[in-house]
């Protein structure tokens, strides 16, 4: 697969979707998913536009960091599910940790950034599909959570994060990115204070990233409609 081309398919996807929606296309940032893709891959897909890769485990995340995989991009985030035993490897070199679901996760990146006296830019993940297989808080349980983390002096809120269930339907998942557009509406409004800091919605993924620009997504995350099926892991990278 051509990365340079798929790159430019989804970039122009994006700008469909969100002309479609009447926003526009610089409102919404492609976060490329990198997950199982090798130094060489993430390279190109930079080299290609993407400006923003992500993350989803922290052995894949520190082999690419020490290689200098994401020179040229301006941001790297953490997308997948966080350890607390492992927030020392990540808090303080990724731009963004977008999967923080717990009271303990977020207490445990709070301690891990007042140490090393910086401030920690971190998403809510909501578990907005109710799924016991799947992290993140409650919806219920997100406006606590966030004002927690507004309270914490080593960790800045800057929106929310949501995985919906899978569906092969099209268009099955636009009830659950409403339902997180009005969920980051509402808390937006209740902390005012800071609601220039919450500005991110990340939501929708390969297969239904245009329904949830529709729906009020500012950053999708992308991983096979840029890289393809994902190969086997390394053997060097466990799981």
């Amino acid at each position: 697969m051509d990365v340079s081309q798929q790159v430019q398919r989804v970039m122009e996807r994006i700008r469909r979707a969100a002309l479609a929606a009447g926003r526009e296309p610089g409102e919404i940032t492609l976060c490329a998913a990198t997950k199982v893709q090798t130094d060489e891959t993430i390279r190109a897909a930079i080299a290609a536009g993407v400006r923003v890769c992500g993350e989803n485990r922290v052995q894949e995340l520190v082999a690419h960091l020490a290689a200098d995989a994401y020179a040229g991009a301006e941001q790297v985030h953490f997308i997948g599910h966080l350890q607390t035993n492992k927030v020392k490897q990540v808090v303080g070199h990724v731009d963004l940790i977008q999967s923080v679901g717990s009271a303990h996760l977020l207490q445990a990146i709070q301690n891990q950034a007042d140490k090393q006296g910086i401030i920690q830019d971190i998403l809510l993940e909501v578990n907005i599909g109710r799924e016991e297989s799947k992290g993140g808080c409650m919806p219920q349980e997100a406006e606590a959570l966030a004002r927690q983390a507004m309270d914490m002096g080593a960790v800045r809120l800057r929106g929310l994060m949501a995985i919906p269930p899978v569906s092969a339907q099209p268009g099955a998942n636009r009830p659950y990115f409403a339902a997180m557009r009005q969920l980051f509406i509402d808390i937006r409004q209740k902390m005012s204070d800071n609601e220039n800091d919450i500005i991110c919605l990340s939501m929708g993924m390969s297969g239904d990233f245009e329904d949830a620009i529709a729906e009020g997504a500012t950053m999708v995350r992308v991983g096979s409609a840029l890289f393809g099926p994902r190969p086997p892991m390394r053997s060097r990278l466990p799981s």
